[in-house]
């Protein structure tokens, strides 16, 4: 079996849309610790986030996407849910089950989640350790 490839010249990126601005721009370097933390509501206690990359947070306020690390605990569980932003989930440790439409499936480490806008979702911590997830959308969620 032969592996193809294409070749992405400028890293795929079309022509710029935006303006490249006068100044150079620093990328932002942090850690889970320079992030905000946030609280979804009493039904999805103990579940917890932290907004590292996001609009609201000044060490790296973006506009297009964010960047958010969810902790799940033990048998904790985000039910089923949707909104208008794409969102991808990482797993990065810990065992779970993401609930979908479409039924259920186990994640694990190194599992890639990939919700398109409205799609109904929501994911439990099935394992003993503590399920933490990298989690992107685009845009950024109030």
């Amino acid at each position: 079996m032969s592996l193809s490839h294409q070749l992405l010249p400028s890293h795929g990126s079309t022509a710029p849309t935006v303006p490249r601005p006068k100044v150079a721009q620093e990328a932002a370097v942090l850690t889970v610790q320079d992030g905000l933390p946030i609280y979804y509501s009493d039904d999805t206690s103990p579940v917890s986030a932290v907004r590292v990359v996001h609009p609201t947070n000044p060490k790296a306020p973006s506009k297009n996407h964010s960047i958010v690390m969810l902790y799940l605990p033990p048998h904790a569980e985000m039910e089923l849910h949707a909104h208008e932003t794409e969102e991808t989930y990482v797993i990065l440790s810990g065992t779970g089950t993401m609930l979908r439409n479409g039924g259920n499936c186990d994640v694990g480490p190194g599992t890639f989640i990939y919700m398109p806008a409205w799609c109904d979702h929501g994911i439990k911590n099935t394992g003993t350790e503590m399920l933490t997830i990298l989690l992107a959308t685009s845009p950024p969620n109030p």
